[in-house]
């Protein structure tokens, strides 16, 4: 069912941070960071991929969602919805029956059988695809799935996650060279507000945390071990 209820941005933003805080998906640790794919270390993890088993939050959100991208991008602007494999697929099916619009998804790299397909499910030439994911840090992983889709001679000039980090000023540059615009629903800002809101945190917990969001290459070389 397509959503008709429209709360603003900041609204959205705020709901969407107090969902994520609520069902745990944030994790913050500054005597003991994380360590990311990059080997780097952070005091702040987010796991959006519990969303899926929280039905009226990921319901909620995914409404969110498909509101945000007719607003920002167009009532009509979309044909067909892809999810990037893995986190991604839950999430476009979910918005995909929400636009009323196929859903696809991509691969990560080829299967290495049969068609040898990156594209799963019905995509034509010329048609707008939307790619959705979980969250976004600095854009770079997304351009691999758009380069996917447009090689099928489609078109995709959108992507749509519900966490962007907003800590690394190179990602809309990244993803606006490659042709794409981002929309999301919250960022670290709106989580540490309202993290601090709710007393989610110590005080000198969400300090450090806003530290490292402040200056994320600095506090990473400071905290790195070995």
């Amino acid at each position: 069912m397509i959503p008709s209820s429209y709360p603003s941005p900041e609204e959205i933003a705020r709901l969407s941070a107090r969902m994520l805080l609520e069902i745990g998906a944030v994790n913050f640790n500054t005597d003991e960071p994380y360590t990311l794919a990059s080997g780097l270390p952070s005091p702040s993890y987010i796991d959006c991929r519990k969303l899926i088993s929280f039905p009226r939050i990921r319901s909620t959100l995914m409404d969110f969602m498909a509101v945000t991208v007719m607003r920002d991008a167009g009532f009509e602007a979309f044909d067909n919805i892809a999810g990037g494999e893995t986190a991604g697929i839950p999430f476009a099916a979910l918005v995909a029956e929400r636009l009323a619009l196929p859903m696809t998804y991509v691969r990560k790299k080829p299967k290495g059988y049969g068609r040898n397909a990156r594209i799963e499910g019905a995509m034509s030439e010329g048609e707008r695809v939307l790619l959705v994911e979980d969250l976004t840090t600095d854009g770079g992983s997304k351009l691999s799935f758009v380069d996917a889709i447009r090689d099928t001679g489609a078109t995709c000039g959108h992507t749509a996650v519900i966490f962007y980090y907003d800590i690394f000023p190179e990602t809309t540059k990244t993803l606006g060279d490659h042709g794409v615009a981002l929309h999301y629903l919250c960022t670290w800002w709106d989580v540490l507000k309202e993290a601090r809101a709710q007393g989610a945190f110590s005080t000198e917990t969400l300090d450090e945390v806003e530290k490292f969001l402040r200056d994320p290459r600095a506090w990473q070389e400071a905290n790195k071990t070995g």
